[in-house]
C-alpha cells in the first residue's frame, strides 16, 4: 500500500470525536473508540487467568478485525464483547463510565498506566505483537498532543459514552413494547466479522491509514471472492470519495473506485479512476521507491496496458489499439519482457476479434514459460484449448492439453485458473454434446474447496467460473425435465450474483433460454414472443434465431426464413459453426412445413457434414434424425429405420427429454410405415412395438408438458389401437385427444410434416 499523504496528518482537526494527531510519522490518532480497545486490552490483562480457555480463544479472534477496522459504536462494541465473556464486558463499560464520568487526570493517569504492560522480565504484551504495536501507537500518538487535544479527546470520550447512555435507555423503553425473544433473534444476526455496513462507516469519521489500507483490502478481497458480501456500487463509492476528500493522493483508492465502476459498466468513470490511480501512484513515488529508476516509466507502460484491457472489455477495440500500441513501445524501451507477454496475450485477444490466429497465442505460451510466467501460460492454453474446441479439434486432444494446464495449476496453487479448467471442460462437454460429462465435471467443481484464504462466511468460488458452471448445471436440469431444480440453481445464481453485479448477465441470458423453452413447449407462443426481447439484449444472435423459432411456430413461413437466411450469413461471417448448424435445420423444417421435401436433403448434408467436421456428435445425431424423418417423407421408411439406428443412442444417452421424445416418436411413425409390406402377423407385431415406443415418446413428453407433441402421439396411438382393433385402448386416447384439442390452437398443418 502507498503512504497516505502526509498533510492528513499534518492538519489537526476534530471530526465526529476524531483527534488528529499533529506528528510526523504517526499513522494512527487517538479516538474514543480506540480509548475503549485500550480499556478492553486493559481489562484482558487483569483477568486473564481467571479467564477460561474457550472465553480466551473468542477475544483473541475478536480482536484482530477491532484493532483493524473503523471505528464503530459503544453498544456495538459491548454486543461484541458481550457474545465472548459478559463478565468483561461489564468491567470494561464500569471503567469507560469512571473515566467518562470522572476527572480529565484520570484519562491521563490510564494513559500512564499502560506503559506498566511492557515492564517486567514477562511482560503482559510484547512490544512487537499485534497487541504491542497497537499500544505503543497509541501511546506514542497520546503524549505528542498538545493540551487543547487532550482536552478535545476528553470532550470526545464523553460524549462517545453519553450517547451510548442514550441508546441504551431508548432500548430499554423499546424491550417493554417488543417481545425479548423476537429482539434476541435480531440480536443473534449481527455477526462481527461480517462486511461493514454503510452506517458503521459513515459514523465512524475519517480513517486513519491502517483503517483505509483494511477497508480497501477487505472490500477489493470481496469484489473478488463474494461481490454480494461487499458494499452497494454507490455506498462503497461514496465512502471512497469521503477518504479522497481527505487524501487525493490515495492512489489504492483510486483502483478500487475503478473496480467499483467495472461493476456497473460506467466506461467514463472506470477510465477516469484507472488513470487516476496510475497518477497518484506516480506522483507518491511509491514506484519510483520499489524499483528505483524504472519505476515512473514502469507505471506508464503498465497504465497503457489496463487502459488497453478496459476498452477491450467495453468493446472500444480501436482504442484498446493504440493504447496497446503504447505500452508495447513503452515495454520495449524498457526491456520489460513480463511486461511484452502481457501485451502479447492482450494482442492475441485484439486480433482474435478480426482473424483466428494461433501463432500469436502458441508463441504468448512458450514465451510465458521460459520467463516464469505460469498464470499467463496457463491461461494461453485455455485459450488455446477454447480456440481448437471450435476448430473441431478431437476432445481427447483438448482433455489432453487441459490436462498439461492443471499441472501447472497444481503445482502453483492456482486455484482461479483450477476452477477455469474445469469449467472449460464443463463448456467443451456440452458443446460436443456429452450432457453426462458436462454434469460430472461440473459437480466436481460444486464439490471443490478454494486453495485462496478468505474470511468466515465469504462464499468461496464466487466466480466467474462458478456461474458458468451454475448456469450449465440449471439447463442440464430444465433440459431433463427438472424445472423446479432449474428454478432453485437459477434462485441460488441471483443470491449470489444480484443482477447490479459483473456477472449477473450469465444466469440472467439462461433464464430467458430456460422460460422461453417452456413456453415454446406448453404452446404459449405470446410469451415466448415477449421473452424475446430479453434475449437479445443479453445476445443478439440467441434472440434472432429464437424469434425466427416462434415465427415458425406461428406459421409465418416467409417472415422466419428471411431471418434465417440473413442469421445463417451472419453466423458463417464470424464463424459460429454450432449456430449455423441449428439455423441450417431450421431452415430445412421450414421446406418440410412447405412441402419442398427434396429442398431440404442437401441443406441437411450440410448441416450433417459441418456437424462430422467439427466433431459435433449430438448435432450429428440430431441431423441424422432429420434425414430419417426426410426419408420416411420421401417414402422410404426402411432406410429411414436403418439410419435412425445410427443417431438414436447417443440421443437417449446425452439427449434433452423433448429430443428423446421426438426420436422415440419419429421412430414409431417410420414402423407403422414399414409396416405396411409385413405379413399380417409380422404387421401386428411391428404396430405393438409402434405402440411401446410411442408409450415412452408420450412420457418423455408429459415431462416436459409439452402438450402438442402429447396431442399428436395420442391421435396416433388411437389410429393404431383402431386398426388393432382395441376399441377400449382407442376410446381412452380420442378422449385424451380431444381434451388437449380443445384446449391447444389448431393451425392446420398436417401431422407428418413436423419432426419436432
Amino acid at each position: 500500500m502507498a503512504s497516505v499523504h502526509e498533510s492528513l496528518y499534518f492538519n489537526p482537526m476534530l471530526t465526529n470525536g476524531v483527534v488528529h494527531a499533529n506528528v510526523f510519522g504517526v499513522r494512527d490518532w487517538v479516538t474514543p473508540h480506540k480509548m475503549a480497545l485500550l480499556v478492553l486490552l486493559s481489562e484482558l490483562g487483569r483477568a486473564g487467568p481467571q479467564l477460561g480457555l474457550l472465553e480466551r480463544r473468542r477475544l483473541n479472534r475478536l480482536l484482530l478485525p477491532l484493532l483493524q477496522g473503523p471505528d464503530m459504536a459503544l453498544s456495538r462494541l459491548r454486543k461484541a464483547i458481550e457474545e465472548c465473556c459478559p463478565q468483561l464486558a461489564g468491567s470494561v463499560h464500569i471503567r469507560l463510565k469512571l473515566m467518562a464520568e470522572g476527572e480529565l487526570k484520570d484519562m491521563e493517569q490510564f494513559f500512564d498506566d499502560l506503559s506498566d504492560s511492557f515492564s517486567g522480565t514477562e511482560p503482559e504484551v510484547h512490544k512487537t505483537s499485534v497487541v504491542g504495536l497497537f499500544l505503543r501507537h497509541m501511546i506514542l500518538a497520546y503524549n505528542k498532543l498538545s493540551f487543547s487535544q487532550v482536552y478535545k479527546l476528553y470532550t470526545a470520550l464523553q460524549q462517545y459514552f453519553q450517547k451510548d447512555e442514550k441508546k441504551d435507555g431508548a432500548d430499554e423503553n423499546e424491550m417493554e413494547l417488543t417481545n425479548p425473544e423476537e429482539l434476541d433473534g435480531k440480536m443473534e444476526k449481527e455477526e462481527l466479522d461480517g462486511p461493514l455496513r454503510e452506517e458503521e462507516i459513515a459514523c465512524s469519521g475519517p480513517l486513519s491509514q491502517k483503517q483505509a489500507e483494511y477497508f480497501l483490502s477487505q472490500q477489493a478481497s470481496l469484489l473478488k471472492n463474494d461481490e454480494t458480501k461487499a458494499l452497494a456500487p454507490a455506498s462503497l463509492q461514496k465512502e471512497l470519495n469521503n477518504l479522497l476528500k481527505f487524501n487525493p493522493d490515495f492512489a489504492e483508492a483510486h483502483y478500487l473506485s475503478y473496480l467499483n465502476s467495472l461493476r456497473v459498466q460506467d466506461v467514463f468513470s472506470s477510465t477516469h479512476s484507472l488513470l487516476h490511480y496510475f497518477d497518484r501512484l506516480i506522483l507518491t513515488g511509491a514506484e519510483s521507491k520499489s524499483n528505483g529508476d524504472e519505476g515512473y516509466g514502469r507505471s506508464l507502460r503498465y497504465a497503457a496496458l489496463n487502459l488497453a484491457a478496459l476498452h477491450c472489455r467495453f468493446g472500444h477495440y480501436q482504442q484498446a489499439e493504440l493504447a496497446l500500441q503504447e505500452a508495447i513501445r513503452i515495454a520495449q524501451e524498457s526491456n520489460d519482457h513480463v511486461c511484452l507477454q502481457h501485451c502479447l496475450s492482450w494482442l492475441y485477444i485484439l486480433e482474435q476479434k478480426i482473424f483466428d490466429s494461433c501463432v500469436l497465442l502458441e508463441h504468448s505460451v512458450n514465451k510465458s514459460l521460459h520467463f516464469g510466467l505460469p498464470y499467463l501460460a496457463s491461461l494461453g492454453i485455455q485459450s488455446l484449448v477454447q480456440q481448437r474446441a471450435f476448430a473441431g479439434k478431437a476432445a481427447n486432444k483438448l482433455m489432453d492439453a487441459l490436462k498439461d494446464s492443471d499441472l501447472l495449476h497444481w503445482k502453483h496453487s492456482l486455484s482461479e485458473l483450477i476452477d477455469i479448467s474445469i469449467a472449460q471442460k464443463t463448456a467443451i462437454w456440452r458443446l460436443y454434446g456429452r450432457s453426462t460429462m458436462a454434469l460430472q465435471q461440473a459437480q466436481t467443481l460444486l464439490s471443490m474447496n478454494s486453495l485462496e484464504a478468505v474470511n468466515v462466511g465469504v462464499q468461496q468460488n464466487n466466480t466467474e467460473s462458478f456461474a458458468v458452471v451454475l448456469c450449465h448445471l440449471a439447463e442440464l436440469h430444465a433440459e431433463q425435465g427438472y424445472f423446479a431444480a432449474a428454478s432453485e440453481i437459477l434462485k441460488h445464481l441471483k443470491e449470489r450474483f444480484p443482477p447490479n453485479s459483473q456477472h449477473a448477465q450469465l444466469w440472467m441470458l439462461f433464464d430467458q433460454k430456460i422460460q422461453f423453452e417452456r413456453a415454446m413447449n406448453d404452446g404459449r407462443y405470446h410469451v415466448a414472443d415477449s421473452l424475446v426481447a430479453g434475449i437479445t439484449a443479453l445476445n443478439s444472435i440467441e434472440g434472432v434465431y429464437r424469434k425466427a423459432i416462434v415465427l415458425k411456430a406461428q406459421n409465418q413461413m416467409s417472415e422466419a426464413h428471411k431471418l434465417l437466411q440473413k442469421l445463417l450469413i451472419h453466423c458463417q461471417k464470424i464463424k459460429n459453426t454450432e449456430m449455423v448448424i441449428r439455423v441450417l435445420l431450421s431452415i430445412a423444417e421450414l421446406y418440410w412445413r412447405s412441402s419442398c421435401h427434396t429442398i431440404a436433403l442437401p441443406v441437411l448434408l450440410q448441416a450433417l457434414a459441418l456437424a462430422r467436421e467439427y466433431s459435433l456428435q449430438y448435432l450429428a445425431s440430431e441431423t441424422v434424425l432429420n434425414l430419417a424423418f426426410s426419408q420416411l417423407i420421401l417414402g422410404i421408411p426402411e432406410q429411414a429405420l436403418n439410419i435412425l439406428h445410427m443417431a438414436i443412442e447417443p440421443v437417449l444417452a446425452h439427449g434433452a427429454v423433448l429430443d428423446k421424445g421426438c426420436a422415440m416418436f419419429l421412430v414409431a411413425k417410420c414402423q407403422v410405415a414399414s409396416a405396411a409390406s409385413y405379413t399380417p402377423q409380422k404387421k401386428i407385431e411391428a404396430l405393438e412395438s409402434a405402440i411401446l415406443n410411442l408409450n415412452e415418446a408420450k412420457t418423455y413428453f408429459a415431462k416436459v408438458d409439452c402438450k402438442e407433441q402429447l396431442r399428436d402421439v395420442l391421435y396416433f396411438q388411437a389410429r393404431l389401437f383402431h386398426t388393432l382393433g382395441k376399441t377400449q385402448e382407442r376410446n381412452k386416447c380420442a378422449m385424451l385427444f380431444r381434451q388437449l384439442h380443445q384446449e391447444l390452437p389448431a393451425h392446420g398443418v398436417p401431422l407428418i410434416n413436423a419432426f419436432k
